[in-house]
């Protein structure tokens, strides 16, 4: 069977990236011939994902050519120079979109899938039945195209009419498929729960120290919405009580948030350490080195970087998400301090008054992960509530959404 993936920015540097590269993989042990359509940058115009050859991914363009400017991303900070949707002009939309049309009826055409996988419910899965009116197509719902359809409502209406075609969505957890049916006005019986895996052959705890010294981690991006100027605040609240405590952070950003956020972080050296964007078996060995994992975002869905983070032995706190509080906080208990979020003002945005106590809030949840043991090595301790989040387990759970809709599309001729 053949499965066309689509991406419609660049792989492995977020989440949905990572999780096209390991249900690639996955996809490949189970024996699917594939090809992958991404967006990139004429600085890096040949990805690797997943570990297929050159010929199988068909990458699209971005900042040369037909398309002079940045592959647009799914938040409105990413990792990477990136363009900004809310910003984009009538114009560079226009162009975006036939770009995509074209690039994508070309591939369709050549490779002639039994299945289509896309990743975001945005402008490019809102596209796919037209190129391929009879070609099943799974959406992986990653919860960012909500947030646009908010932050861009003059696209939302084309989005939902567009996806709202697709024959079945996947999603991370059980507050993204009530959200996602309210969206796109679909029935609970096209939306499958299939959560988000970790690597668990490069994340784990073997080889850890556990008497590690004491110290923190942030993984993801510098954007206010990930609450990094609140852990930053917070962090330097625990100046008196662990002087010598460390700030480890992972990841990166464009723009001018991200950029200040940056300055801040460099005065504060040597008690912030900045990484960069880590590979994921460095991004391991970092986990493996300190003791807790900080995340505290105002919006996500089911933070995978939690989980990678449990599995090397840290210690986890979290703010109180729907995905943490729903999927995440039940299977691990003791090994994640929830911090109450704030009472927000837009979907990312806390209101500013609420802003101070809920840093205080995020620095008791640190000082109590840090005077709490970590819990050793979690594939020990809670086998069970690791191996629902593998790569294997989450591929298994999409692999079943793809052989129904395949299924039920060869019997809709018959039935006819």
């Amino acid at each position: 069977m053949r499965v066309l993936h689509v991406l419609s920015q660049r792989p492995l540097l977020t989440g949905s990236g990572i999780t096209l590269d390991s249900t690639v993989r996955h996809a490949s042990a189970a024996g699917w011939e594939q090809r992958v359509v991404v967006g990139v940058p004429a600085a890096d115009p040949r990805p690797d994902v997943g570990g297929l050859a050159p010929d199988q991914i068909h990458p699209l363009v971005f900042g040369d050519g037909g398309l002079p400017f940045s592959v647009p991303g799914m938040s409105d900070v990413m990792p990477y120079a990136s363009t900004v949707f809310s910003a984009m002009t009538g114009g560079q939309v226009s162009v975006y979109l036939e770009a995509w049309r074209c690039h994508l009826a070309g591939v369709i055409a050549d490779f002639k899938p039994d299945l289509i996988h896309s990743h975001h419910v945005w402008l490019v899965s809102s596209l796919l039945k037209d190129l391929a009116p009879t070609t099943p197509v799974v959406t992986h719902c990653h919860a960012t195209g909500l947030r646009q359809m908010e932050l861009v409502p003059s696209l939302a209406a084309g989005v939902r009419s567009g996806c709202a075609r697709n024959d079945a969505f996947v999603v991370l957890h059980r507050g993204h498929a009530r959200d996602l049916g309210r969206q796109l006005g679909i029935g609970t019986d096209r939306i499958h729960i299939v959560g988000a895996g970790y690597r668990d052959e490069v994340f784990h705890a073997h080889g850890s120290d556990p008497a590690r010294t004491p110290a923190l981690l942030y993984s993801g991006k510098f954007s206010v919405a990930k609450g990094v100027s609140c852990l930053l605040d917070a962090f330097e609240g625990l100046k008196s009580s662990h002087p010598d405590l460390q700030l480890h952070i992972a990841g990166g950003g464009t723009g001018a948030e991200a950029e200040s956020l940056r300055n801040r972080m460099m005065t504060m050296a040597p008690r912030v350490v900045l990484h960069g964007q880590l590979s994921q078996s460095d991004l391991a060995g970092l986990m493996r080195r300190t003791t807790v994992c900080v995340l505290p975002s105002f919006f996500e869905g089911l933070p995978l970087v939690l989980v990678e983070a449990l599995a090397c032995g840290c210690r986890l706190v979290a703010t109180g998400l729907p995905g943490v509080v729903n999927e995440l906080a039940p299977r691990i208990g003791a090994a994640l301090e929830l911090v109450e979020l704030p009472m927000m003002a837009a979907i990312d945005t806390p209101v500013e008054a609420e802003v101070p106590a809920f840093v205080r809030r995020l620095e008791t949840g640190l000082r109590q992960a840090l005077d709490a043991a970590p819990p050793g090595d979690p594939a020990a301790t809670m086998p069970e509530a690791l191996a629902s989040f593998t790569w294997g387990a989450v591929f298994g759970r999409i692999e079943r959404v793809w052989r129904a809709v395949i299924d039920r599309a060869k019997a809709e001729p018959q039935r006819r």
